[in-house]
């Protein structure tokens, strides 16, 4: 038997979800592309069951293009509970030591600016980095501790909003593969204290917006309401994507006419004047600047194509 194509309508673009507590990033990227009908969906960063905020999730085309969220910036708010050290530098991990906080301001603002700038941050045990083909967080759950590198990350900016008893609130933005419980269970051993997560709220991903962000209750409601009204999910659905072409908003935009963008859809490079001497840039076409995918500036300076869209009408 042939493989079963994916069901599902062709929907292109990118919905940012404000993923709830408590739920998995694989089971909210499920539930979304369940109430658009996607025929095929993936989101660009899983955040921990215990996080909270912004997901974007790809659909349709929008998948080939969630890399470069992945590789983005992000921006975070953290509460660290001082005193506790926790097995997964987070509230849902067990305590495995307790030390009083004697701990002041000034102590607070050294120990932060310690953190500043580049770094070098060792992944935590209970990351979803790989080894073997096995999440590390699985080898952490039976008791197995992997070697791991050091890796360099930046803390572009770590600012305290709030230092109440044994609570600390940091606002921090910061490099792909950065992660926040590291730094949190770091910031305790400088501190002396020990620390964990208690809330992790992600608040923003490359230059998404924060208040196009939209809970899975809102979906379901418009779902709901179109039901109700007896039309088509996708007039109250579709209106909250966001082009796909926003994924990869910070690539230098190479336009062309539609002959040019015709011989670079059948796979051929062509010589466009102005473009880059190299890199990956964003294809356009037209007065109109239709998105077509990206492109790779080749030796001879040609643009090449590298990651087209197959413009297919949903």
């Amino acid at each position: 038997m042939g493989r079963r194509r994916n069901r599902g309508r062709l929907i292109d673009g990118v919905v940012l979800l404000d993923k709830p507590q408590g739920l998995s990033s694989n089971d909210a990227l499920q539930k979304v592309k369940r109430i658009y009908h996607a025929n095929k969906a993936g989101h660009t960063g899983a955040l921990d069951p215990l996080a909270t905020g912004m997901l974007p999730i790809c659909l349709g085309e929008a998948t080939k293009f969630s890399q470069y969220l992945l590789e983005s910036d992000k921006r975070y708010t953290v509460i660290a509970k001082l005193g506790q050290r926790t097995t997964t530098s987070d509230a849902d991990g067990e305590v495995v030591s307790e030390r009083p906080v004697a701990v002041t301001q000034a102590q607070i603002d050294v120990a932060l600016d310690g953190f500043r700038g580049e770094t070098m941050q060792v992944p935590s045990m209970y990351s979803a980095l790989k080894y073997q083909g096995q999440p590390l967080y699985k080898y952490a759950r039976e008791g197995i501790e992997i070697p791991r590198e050091a890796r360099p990350i930046n803390v572009f900016e770590l600012n305290q909003l709030r230092f109440e008893g044994d609570e600390l609130e940091l606002d921090i933005h910061v490099s792909k593969g950065t992660y926040i419980r590291t730094i949190v269970d770091d910031l305790g051993e400088v501190l002396g204290c020990g620390a964990h997560v208690i809330f992790l709220r992600r608040t923003q991903v490359a230059n998404y917006p924060y208040e196009r962000m939209v809970t899975l209750p809102q979906l379901e409601e418009l779902l709901n309401q179109a039901q109700i009204q007896e039309v088509a999910p996708k007039e109250f659905l579709d209106p909250l994507l966001l082009p796909m072409d926003t994924a990869v908003a910070d690539l230098e935009e190479v336009n062309m006419t539609e002959v040019v963008a015709s011989y670079l859809l059948n796979g051929q490079p062509v010589q466009i004047p102005g473009a880059p001497l190299n890199g990956v840039v964003r294809l356009t076409m037209g007065d109109e600047k239709t998105f077509i995918g990206l492109g790779q500036i080749d030796d001879a300076g040609l643009v090449a194509p590298k990651r087209l869209i197959n413009r297919q009408e949903g």
